[in-house]
Order: structure tokens, then sequence, then C-alpha cells
């Protein structure tokens, strides 16, 4: 069983889906960084396209979304992104292999099944694609029937289903009602459509849940098979996400609580035959997430955990992140300034953050800690560290061990808490990150 220490779990820290995180982004990163790094770009390269619209607004979510309640907003969106696709084109080298392209949002559904077509053609007409994984994030309360015929259409292998709870009480006190029946349809059209991998987005922690809530709701989800399962702790912060407000929470379970539904749900979910992932993630055994866990070529970035190994991601759409070696730049979020700037034939780079080499060695070291559990340190860096570390030192939570830090088996709920000491960015702020657990 996961040791409980409090006193440790109440700084919050990032998930490090990036590093250095984007509480460092700053506006001194502009469009032409990001043509730059484009430009230079060679190997393989991953595509992640966004779609900051959603049917109905979930009170939880904490996306960069928007009611999909306007004709004219969409078309416009989606005008700008194909400007965005053909601008990006024009920037990359020949020599670049698309290998991976993600649907996000939002919810990419909340677009009409032709304007998926056509836009998945033209990002085939403009960019260098070489046989690419696509994996899409899907609202089921709008999967139709014709999504299947467009999944198979562009070849969709994975998909990601935001299903949050089973229970309809707790769907009610986040906003979020879909009986099982739509669960039922839409697993059945994604299956059909060729769906390989089907992950189901899970949290605890939610207002009037309980322990028993959540062993059902992870019954169910092993019940209909998915292949992945993304278990997070539901982060109230209305102080930055004002939708968060509707939310009772006077009702939310306290930490310790808390901390007991992700102990049982990593039990619950290792006994009906999941591998753990890290420490929010779990797939089958033959699921390509759980063999790069197992192989050790596990990778983080800011899809979570993945076993995407192209050194580039760029970000399509207001808000999306781009990853290079030396550059993490994200997009205008507004997505009136993202069309504007689009308009004019500019990229639409409004903040990020140059990643000087130490950036890079310290984020080499999160990565490894936070992906296998282990990393090596150097003496100076370890000596540098200790102080931080002595925390989660002293109870055996981590250790070291000729030259390497080791993050204890029974240690994984401070995974992000002890890579977070290498972190030299980090405010320990409740106002900029979510608790550990």
């Amino acid at each position: 069983m996961w040791p409980y220490h409090p006193d440790l779990l109440a700084t919050p820290v990032p998930r490090y889906t990036s590093f250095p995180t984007a509480a460092e982004f700053a506006a001194d990163v502009g469009p032409e960084d990001l043509a730059e790094a484009i430009s230079t770009a060679t190997g393989d390269v991953s595509i992640y396209v966004h779609i900051p619209f959603c049917e109905k607004i979930c009170w939880y979510c904490g996306c960069n979304t928007a009611a999909a309640n306007k004709a004219q907003r969409l078309a416009s969106y989606l005008e700008a992104l194909h400007r965005e696709i053909e601008l990006v084109a024009t920037q990359l080298p020949a020599s670049t292999r698309i290998r991976r392209i993600a649907f996000g949002g939002g919810s990419p559904n909340a677009i009409s099944p032709v304007d998926m077509v056509r836009l998945f053609e033209a990002l085939v007409i403009a960019l260098p694609l070489h046989d690419p994984l696509v994996s899409i994030e899907l609202d089921p309360r709008t999967l139709g029937e014709a999504w299947g015929d467009v999944l198979r259409g562009i070849g969709a292998t994975h998909a990601s289903f935001g299903v949050q709870t089973f229970a309809p009480r707790l769907q009610e006190t986040i906003g979020r009602v879909q009986p099982l029946c739509m669960i039922d349809s839409g697993v059945r059209v994604l299956r059909d459509a060729g769906i390989t991998s089907l992950n189901f987005d899970l949290m605890y922690g939610l207002p009037g849940q309980s322990q028993a809530d959540l062993a059902e709701t992870l019954a169910l989800a092993s019940a209909y098979s998915a292949d992945r399962i993304a278990l997070f702790g539901y982060a109230h912060v209305p102080h930055l996400l004002p939708r968060q407000r509707r939310i009772d929470a006077s009702a939310l379970p306290p930490q310790e609580a808390r901390f007991g539904m992700a102990a049982a749900g990593y039990q619950q979910l290792l006994t009906a035959g999941y591998q753990a992932v890290g420490f929010d993630h779990f797939a089958l055994p033959g699921d390509p997430l759980a063999q790069a866990a197992t192989s050790g070529t596990l990778r983080r970035n800011f899809q979570g955990f993945t076993d995407d190994q192209a050194p580039v991601l760029i970000g399509l759409g207001a808000s999306a992140i781009s990853s290079f070696p030396t550059l993490l730049a994200q997009n205008e979020k507004n997505a009136g300034r993202y069309r504007m700037m689009l308009s004019q034939g500019q990229l639409t780079t409004a903040l990020g953050k140059r990643r000087s080499v130490e950036d890079r060695r310290r984020g080499a070291i999160i990565e490894e800690l936070l992906c296998r559990g282990r990393a090596r340190i150097d003496p100076a860096t370890a000596a540098s560290v200790h102080q931080r570390l002595r925390p989660y030192l002293e109870p055996g939570l981590c250790r070291f061990d000729n030259g390497s830090l080791v993050i204890a088996g029974h240690a994984l709920p401070y995974a992000r808490s002890i890579a977070a000491a290498f972190d030299p960015y980090r405010q320990d702020s409740a106002r900029r990150f979510s608790s550990a657990v």
C-alpha cells in the first residue's frame, strides 16, 4: 500500500508534460522563432491539431475550449486552421516525415464529420505524411454513426473517450451527463471503425464521490475492455477557471479520502490486468503504451505518457504548443487574434521558452524519473537538490543508488514532487499547479 504523508502532498506541483513548464512561458518568443525551429526540423515529426470547441462545456474542464454554438465561429476557425497548415508546410524541410497526427481539444467531434474529412485532406495535401498513426479525442455525447465512417476513412487507430465517471449523480455535479447507452453506442462505433487502442479518461476526487463510486466506474471501464485508462485527480481551481464555480466545493473529498481513492483505484486496475504506466496511466499488456513502459522507451509530452519517440511536435490551432529540442512555442490562445494573424499570413506564436542546455539536462532527468522511476544524477546536481529531496529520502520514498536516484515502488504518488526537486523554476504556488494526488 502507498504510505500517506500529507505534508509532502501539500505543495502543488506541475504535471511536467513539458520542461520548462508552461508557467515559465513568456512573450519574448514569437512567430519568427517558431518559423526558424520548423525550418530546422529533421526526421520524424508529430503533429497535434487543436479544436477548441465542445458541444457542451463541462464545469470541471481546464481546456482552452468554447461552445460550438455558432456555425460562423466554427467556419472561421477552420478556415484559419487550414491557412496555418499551409503556412507550416512551407517552412518544413523536405527531409521531415510526419509519423503521428493527434486531434484534441475541446472535442474534435464538435465540428461536423464533413469538416473533419476536409481538415484531414488538407493535412494529406500539404504535409509529408509517412503512414502516420492517427489518434483523436472524442466526446461520447456527440459521437454519431457518421463518425465511424470518418475515423475509418482517415485511418484512426487510437481514440480517447472523456468519460470521467459513470455515476449519474456525479455527472450532474460536474455538468457532464452521459447515460450508459451513449458509452455503449460510442464504443461500438469506435471498435467497428477500427480503433485498436481505446482510452477512457476517468477522475477521482469529484464532489460527493465515494470509493465505491470510483470502484464501480473502474469496473465498468474494464468491462468495456478499454485498452488504456487515465485516472486523474480533479483539480479545483475556480480562481483560474471560473466555470468551476458551479461545482460545490464543500462536497469535495478531503485530501486523505482523495489519496485513498487513488491508491484503491491503482490496486483495482492492476488486479483487473492493467499495467501501471507512470503514476496516472494504465494500459493492457498488449497496448503500445504498456509495451513502451516495459521496454524503457516511454516518453512524456503534452498529451501525457506516450510511446511517441519523435523529437519534434508541431501544434496547430489556437493555444496549441509546439515542442523542439531548443524551443517551446505556444500559439495565440484567443481564437479571434489567432484568426487575424493567420489572415495576415503570420504564424501565431504568442508565448514560449527557449530551452537552454541546462533546461534540456534537467528536463531529461525529470522525464527519466517520471517514465522509468530512476535517473542518473551527477554529484554536483545531487548535492544541489539534496535539501529539497531530504523529505523524500528520509522516509525511504527515494534513494541514491550507484549514481542514480531511484523512486521506490510504493512511492508513485510522490513521483511528481520528487521530480520537482530538479526544477529550478518551480514556485510553490497553489495558484499555478494542481495537488500531487
